[in-house]
């Protein structure tokens, strides 16, 4: 199974063009700029209309407008929105922390979990900055998915292996908000 990621798009999602083929697309949130319901619309239009069997996505600390939403109705049944859920697909479970929730919510077992914010001190750094969530890093390390797929930190894209996990921050804007790094992908 081949899964693409990307995250802080911030309204240049149109920009990506000519995306690798992958069978799941997976999006780390802030993929508005200012959060408003336009942009969250702009956004899902064009998410859904990727040629992608599975598609994932998690709000980041931009995209405002979806930040206490549950569910968004009349989404496809391929289009799974995860914020604080999960999704099994092709036998593997995902699990989706939006911006801001308590990392508590992530379960015991998780193969794949996707969130915005990444751990503390683990590709988490920008303009000198460490932004990454303590909390959330101590429960990666106790739950031992075998990816964590996140952004947030736009200077800091990369992958990283550390105690089994994979650790991948998508991020594909700099901090002056330039597309500059290419979209990741994995094969499970």
């Amino acid at each position: 199974m081949r899964i693409l990621q990307i995250s802080d798009t911030h309204n240049k999602h149109k920009q990506l063009t000519n995306l690798p083929a992958a069978d799941i697309i997976v999006h780390c949130g802030d993929f508005t700029d200012m959060g408003t319901e336009q942009e969250t619309l702009d956004f899902l239009n064009w998410f859904i209309k990727l040629p992608y069997a599975q598609k994932i996505f998690v709000v980041g600390n931009h995209d405002l407008c979806l930040w206490d939403a549950d569910v968004i109705e009349d989404l496809p049944n391929n289009v799974h929105f995860l914020q604080h859920n999960g999704c099994e697909i092709f036998g593997v479970k995902f699990f989706g922390l939006g911006y801001n929730h308590p990392e508590e919510l992530i379960p015991d077992y998780v193969d794949i979990l996707v969130t915005h914010e990444p751990p503390m001190m683990i590709l988490d750094e920008s303009n000198g900055k460490h932004w990454g969530n303590k909390l959330l890093g101590e429960r990666v390390i106790k739950v031992k998915p075998k990816y964590h797929l996140f952004g947030y930190a736009h200077e800091s894209y990369g992958t990283e292996k550390r105690g089994g996990i994979i650790y991948s921050n998508g991020a594909l804007l700099n901090d002056l908000y330039e597309m500059c790094h290419k979209p990741k992908l994995y094969c499970y």
